[in-house]
């Protein structure tokens, strides 16, 4: 069951192409410096993904334990992994899971929980990420 929102965090990201998998285009995408609020705390976010098209002609991407949330009290690290796909418009969305972890007082309520995510960047590379804890 989705519980209640988390986080909303935005900012730019910049795409480049990859070696293909197995054939298949693969894409790296950098977020850096993506700022907003998760846990109630404000938050600066830093992230490395890749998302590789299936033959279905959606995209498995993964963050593989290369993200960071820095907060004034410390940082999270995360691991992630969705299915997306182009937009209309040129733009990319996402749908997937999120694992954090941190020791930061203002972020360990993340500690030990799934979240569940909407990635959504547009044609200009401007991106929004939102939260909800899955219960």
């Amino acid at each position: 069951m989705l519980g209640e929102k988390i986080g909303s965090i935005s900012g730019p990201t910049a795409m480049k192409a990859l070696p293909a998998v197995n054939g298949s285009p693969t894409f790296e995408t950098v977020a850096s410096g993506l700022t907003g609020t998760l846990a109630g705390t404000e938050v600066t976010s830093f992230a490395t993904y890749s998302a590789t098209l299936r033959a279905d002609g959606s995209f498995y991407g993964e963050c593989p334990n290369s993200g960071v949330v820095m907060a004034a009290d410390g940082v999270a690290t995360f691991k992630a992994t969705g299915i997306g796909s182009p937009t209309a418009d040129g733009g990319f969305s996402f749908r997937g899971v999120v694992y954090f972890e941190s020791a930061a007082a203002s972020l360990s309520s993340l500690n030990g929980i799934a979240v569940v995510y909407h990635w959504e960047v547009a044609t200009s590379g401007d991106a929004l990420w939102e939260l909800w804890e899955w219960k």
